[in-house]
């Protein structure tokens, strides 16, 4: 049995056959249309979500099993604590994803879970994202070895997993950041990429961005912060330091014409990302959107099969 609980457990040769096994099944989902049938997935939310429901929810549907979103608020997680409940849950379910607040959450599901649990995004890794960003450059450029990615903005959960899943199928990934969140800090990965020799850091945009076959970014202010008036003082004091390394049409201009822009969403426009750099013609923001289905659907499979 395995869990997902972060990319840094797998090999890329593991990575990218997750990788292939998703593009198949999107050119031919008839093929798969019953690999999970009376499979169930708990989908366990403590974070709301858009595209990690929706994505997980709709791929179960499309492998002839069954997904049960659950609200983190109307359970007795709190009550009862997670080890135990996720023991209960975990003899419910096949498997289990959670979309915790912190690491350690997604940690102690593991921990006690006698079925695979996979870690739909905390303040460290987002794994099922970054599946879906490589699968995303492979199917647009046709392969991953030697593709030029830069990431653009903070360094976070999403530049963790989305750095290793490209240094480990020979990508070439420059982190071009003033900053990184320190929620998200890991040593141990940063000691795996820099010895993958296809990882580094260039702080000046410029040199960080030409020649690159994509750029991409995140939101600077997490989410659940961003509207939040206790932490205005933060989001204004980030707004002037990344503003330089807003992902907008000069950027793009400036890395050459075979340039594409990600994001993996929800995005501030006027923040980390312009108008055109999120909808404009190269960029591949919704087909990310939609490959996290078919990615994690592979997952799924790799998991439950």
């Amino acid at each position: 049995m395995q869990h997902v609980l972060y990319l840094k457990a797998f090999d890329g040769k593991w990575i990218e056959s997750v990788v292939d096994l998703a593009l198949d099944i999107k050119k031919n989902p008839d093929k798969y249309s019953g690999a999970l049938k009376g499979k169930t997935l708990a989908m366990i939310f403590q974070k709301t979500s858009t595209r990690t429901r929706l994505s997980f929810e709709t791929g179960m549907t499309k492998l002839g099993g069954h997904g049960i979103f659950v609200d983190w608020r109307t359970t007795q997680l709190a009550l009862g604590g997670v080890p135990d409940e996720a023991k209960v849950i975990s003899r419910y379910a096949d498997a289990i994803m959670v979309r915790p607040l912190k690491h350690e959450t997604v940690a102690a599901f593991a921990s006690t879970s006698r079925v695979p649990v996979i870690n739909g995004l905390c303040e460290r890794y987002h794994p099922c994202q970054a599946l879906a960003d490589v699968l995303t450059i492979k199917e647009k450029k046709g392969k991953l070895k030697g593709a030029k990615v830069t990431y653009v903005g903070i360094g976070n959960n999403v530049s963790n997993s989305l750095s290793y899943a490209c240094a480990m199928t020979g990508a070439d990934f420059t982190l071009c950041v003033p900053e990184k969140d320190q929620d998200s800090a890991d040593a141990e990965l940063l000691g795996k990429l820099k010895a993958s020799g296809h990882y580094q850091e260039e702080p000046d945009v410029e040199k960080a961005v030409k020649g690159a076959d994509i750029l991409y970014t995140d939101t600077w202010v997490n989410m659940e912060y961003f509207n939040d008036p206790k932490f205005a003082p933060e989001k204004a004091r980030r707004e002037k330091l990344f503003m330089p390394y807003q992902l907008n049409k000069a950027m793009l201009e400036k890395a050459g014409p075979q340039a594409f822009s990600m994001h993996d969403m929800p995005a501030h426009i006027g923040y980390e990302i312009d108008e055109y750099g999120l909808r404009g013609p190269q960029s591949l923001a919704f087909d990310q959107a939609e490959n996290r289905m078919w990615a994690q659907m592979a997952l799924l499979i790799k998991l439950l099969q």
